[in-house]
């Protein structure tokens, strides 16, 4: 039997000019580095919730971690359950629109790369949970059912 996860993740949708920074995942799943099977596809940055963290706190960590931008005054803007065969995780999604710094590849054996994409013209292989804090946000839902 293969031992089933649940956990807390965070995903941090940072909008600068209308755009949102994504980085691509590694195609091979051991380096893509996901419980959730994200290989190849185009996440925000994010990531384990850990142990004695305030949520904003991982939020600002995560970011740091894989972008090497510091964030302000992260505002949650959605919330989902992100299900696969051997995991579930909750997802906690953020809104940034203040911070500092470019993003650089921080972890490059996991993401490839980060790039700007217009909100009109996102990647077709998203990385599922980033692609339901996105979907929340254009339609202003933090919760679906």
């Amino acid at each position: 039997m293969v031992d089933k996860k649940t956990g807390v993740g965070v995903g941090i949708l940072i909008l600068k000019n209308g755009k949102i920074l994504l980085g691509k995942r590694h195609d091979d799943p051991e380096k893509a580095s996901s419980l959730m099977h994200g290989e190849g596809t185009w996440t925000m940055p994010g990531g384990k919730f850990h142990f004695d963290e305030l949520l904003h706190e991982s939020a600002a960590r995560e970011v740091l971690e894989e972008t090497g931008i510091k964030i302000r005054n992260p505002k949650v803007i959605s919330i989902s359950n992100d299900i696969v065969t051997d995991a579930h995780f909750v997802t906690v999604g953020f809104l940034v629109t203040e911070f500092e710094g470019e993003p650089k590849t921080m972890e490059p054996d996991e993401i490839a790369e980060w790039k700007w994409f217009s909100l009109d013209n996102l990647p077709a292989k998203l990385f599922p949970p980033s692609k339901k804090v996105l979907e929340n946000y254009k339609d202003k839902i933090i919760y679906r059912l």
